[in-house]
């Protein structure tokens, strides 16, 4: 194994460090370690010599890694720290030196000894996995705080502004205060980013757990009032200050300032392009912050849309904790039924028993007629016919030409007699009046003499028993942490609840003829809106 070529300076020489292969594109060997058998190892290794350099030790050896290494995921043997350190630099992660300072025998110049120490090539690598791992596990915040440093940052230019106008310029405070301006900025607009991505991924619950999203969103929801009231308070008086500056080139004067602040410090042969790209680098900030609080050209600022993001997610947060009570009452769910289907047919005996389900479920059966009469019937009962039979082979249905032609059939002859309904339409007329019957008495059991205990009253019929059980989950639908009263309305409009917790720890019993109903025990209020009586004068 050689060594490296080193330019003057200790660095790696530039044909040694971009690693290009035949085709003279850079190769991305400093990335072979994530996919090899060990990777674990690998970057326990890269990490032990990104945390030396930030000690300033330029050099390891192999016992330094080792020693450096997590204690629980440290090999036992240093033979495998030395096989991974010389996967590592055929890759091009590492630089191996021979190591002449342990040398103090003519036989110790034919042992294999080498210190280690990072390349240009592994450390570019290792930056981007560290932006990686950051990226992934950012979740960003609405950051109102920078709103108040960007305030500030745009009065301390205004400041300086107005002395230049008098004849005082101070490169230096301009400088300084566009680098922390716009420093601010980017973070703010970052966060903000990265903010929202989990905001719609929480809305989602796209790997949140339900009992940490029901914990979360009450403070979640303070979080996006607090700081939507902050950015409209402050995004306006931004936008006045962007304003103030941009009028009569005052900020345009401020960047170029900066701009030749920063060329002053330009190699000699880029001394003369230097101040004019920091100008444009400085302008295209300045643009994107202007961009960000003020509307302009029909174009609405960003500060805008994430104020109404942030105002259209709390909605959005309400559905879903809605939709999550009403899956905890027990009430229809799609979802929740395809699920439970779908539990049906894993427990399901065999093939049969699937098909069946499956012709229960969904109705979808293979279609064998376009037309079917007594003939047909009487011809397939002696001739059935298997649904697995394929067309080709099944027995030929006769189309009339007329049918192909036309798209339409109309038998020759008398048309058939209107059948009589009348006896269909009574039965159903006496079940809607049955139903809504004992709705109407349901509704008037259920009607309280005022306010009364949940456990007062007493045995209800079926009928009477559901329609308790939507109210109740109506009202317990608009449950607030910290709330000790609610109320709701049915959602036919017919009946309002009011419910009110108890604190002294007793339980409700409500029997049925199905069983006795239990949970805590509640003061209620029940009125029949139908009437405006809440009282049990039908009972």
């Amino acid at each position: 194994m050689t060594p490296q070529p080193v330019e003057p300076d200790g660095t790696e020489s530039a044909e040694s460090s971009a690693r290009t292969d035949s085709s003279g594109h850079a190769s991305y060997a400093p990335f072979a370690h994530l996919t090899a058998p060990n990777s674990a190892l690998y970057r326990d290794v890269m990490g032990a010599f990104l945390a030396a350099k930030e000690r300033f030790a330029v050099h390891l050896r192999p016992e330094d890694v080792h020693a450096a290494l997590p204690p629980r995921r440290r090999p036992a043997a240093l033979d495998a720290v030395v096989k991974a350190l010389d996967s590592l630099v055929e890759w091009g992660n590492l630089r191996a030196d021979p190591d002449t300072s342990r040398v103090t025998a003519v036989e110790d110049f034919y042992r294999k000894r080498f210190i280690y120490q990072l390349t240009q090539a592994g450390e570019a690598a290792e930056q981007a996995l560290t932006a990686y791992d950051e990226a992934l596990g950012r979740r960003g915040a609405l950051q109102a705080v920078a709103l108040h440093d960007i305030v500030t940052q745009l009065r301390a230019l205004l400041v300086i502004a107005v002395e230049e106008g008098e004849g005082q310029p101070d490169a230096a405070k301009a400088h300084l205060a566009l680098s922390t301006l716009t420093g601010r900025f980017e973070a703010l607009a970052e966060n903000a980013r990265a903010f929202m991505g989990s905001l719609q991924r929480t809305i989602d619950l796209h790997g949140v757990a339900v009992e940490v999203f029901l914990a979360y969103k009450d403070r979640l929801i303070q979080y996006l009032e607090r700081f939507i009231q902050d950015l409209i308070t402050l995004g306006g008086r931004i936008a006045l200050l962007i304003g103030e500056l941009e009028e009569q080139g005052r900020v345009d004067a401020l960047l170029r300032l900066a701009a030749a602040r920063e060329a002053a410090d330009a190699a000699p042969d880029e001394a003369e392009s230097a101040e004019a790209r920091a100008y444009a680098r400085w302008a295209a900030k300045w643009a994107g912050l202007a961009a960000w609080f003020v509307s302009a050209d029909g174009r609405e600022s960003q500060a805008r849309l994430l104020r109404g993001r942030a105002l259209g997610a709390i909605p959005q947060l309400l559905t879903v904790v809605r939709q999550l009570n009403e899956r905890r009452a027990g009430r229809s769910d799609r979802s929740a039924d395809f699920r439970t289907l779908a539990r049906w047919f894993a427990e399901a005996l065999d093939d049969a028993a699937r098909h069946r389900l499956w012709r229960a479920a969904f109705g979808l059966y293979p279609a064998r007629h376009l037309t079917v009469d007594a003939d047909t019937l009487a011809e397939r009962t002696a001739h059935p016919v298997a649904a697995s039979t394929p067309w080709a082979e099944a027995e030929p249905l006769r189309i009339s030409p007329q049918l192909r032609r036309t798209g339409s059939y109309e038998r020759r002859g008398k048309p058939r007699k209107v059948q009589d309904r009348s006896e269909q339409r009574r039965q159903l007329a006496e079940i809607a009046a049955k139903q809504a019957e004992e709705i109407t008495v349901a509704r008037a059991r259920l009607a309280t003499d005022g306010t009364t205990r949940l456990s007062a009253l007493g045995e209800l019929d079926p009928v009477a028993f559901g329609l308790l059980l939507r109210l109740l989950g109506d009202a317990l639908a608009t449950w607030r942490p910290g709330m000790t009263t609610t109320a709701a309305t049915s959602n036919d409009g017919t009946m309002e609840i009011r419910l009110t917790a108890l604190t002294d720890g007793t339980t409700a019993e409500i029997p049925t003829p199905g069983g006795v109903f239990r949970g805590p025990d509640h003061l209620v209020e029940i009125t029949d809106l139908t009437t405006g009586i809440p009282a049990r004068e039908a009972r």
